[in-house]
């Protein structure tokens, strides 16, 4: 369990350049340590949200999820990041909305909700780093529309690869097909078939469970 002075010192690392020292300090008294491991699942659709999470190491994915198990990602929240939309299902006090789930080993400080309004009232920081989260995000929710609407799926999928590279900093994605295929809301056999398409433009190299890109 992390003391208070190292929670402070997490929080400085990571938000020390927006958020005010008074708030920082406050933050480290009531944070909640949670480690994660990959593929956990940090928040499910349905929940009744009690604390929000930051991100201080690895990266979230969030995505919303059908009555049939289906899943569409989202976007993705990473070091020093929060997830707007369990902002707002506590604001409003509603049951969350989305899935959340760890791509990678995770560690996360976790707050309770009931100080959201009090940061906002009192720190402007805080007011301009929540602003800023919802701001971000609602790009990130832009792009991946115009990715569905706009992209064929064979430029979705390079796109998605790029871009867990990026987050893991990584070239070699440890996914199995069905995963790619969930978060691509497609199905196993049609991204099967277009990720040896791309293994044979000499885009990538398939492993088992396990892509790597070639010319990232």
């Amino acid at each position: 369990m992390l003391r208070t002075e190292n929670k402070l010192q997490l929080l400085k690392d990571h938000l020390g350049y927006i958020l005010e020292e008074g708030l920082l300090e406050e933050m480290a008294q009531v944070a909640k340590v949670r480690e994660t491991a990959a593929d956990e699942i940090v928040v499910n659709v349905g929940d009744h949200l009690q604390m929000i999470p930051i991100v201080i190491e690895g990266s979230i994915k969030i995505s919303r999820e059908n009555d049939n198990g289906e899943e569409l990602l989202l976007y993705y929240i990473e070091g020093g990041d929060t997830c707007a939309m369990s902002l707002q299902c506590c604001t409003r006090k509603i049951d969350s909305q989305i899935k959340a789930t760890s791509i990678e080993p995770s560690l996360l400080l976790m707050f309770p909700a009931e100080h959201m309004e009090h940061w906002m009232d009192q720190y402007k920081s805080w007011r301009q780093y929540i602003l800023g989260s919802y701001h971000t995000r609602m790009l990130e929710l832009m792009e991946s529309i115009d990715a569905i609407a706009f992209m064929n799926l064979d430029q979705r999928l390079l796109k998605y690869l790029s871009d867990q590279a990026k987050i893991l900093g990584s070239v070699e994605i440890n996914h199995t097909h069905q995963q790619v295929a969930d978060d691509l809301h497609s199905s196993r056999v049609v991204i099967s078939r277009l990720l040896k398409q791309l293994e044979t433009k000499g885009e990538i190299k398939l492993l088992r469970n396990k892509i790597i890109l070639l010319n990232f």
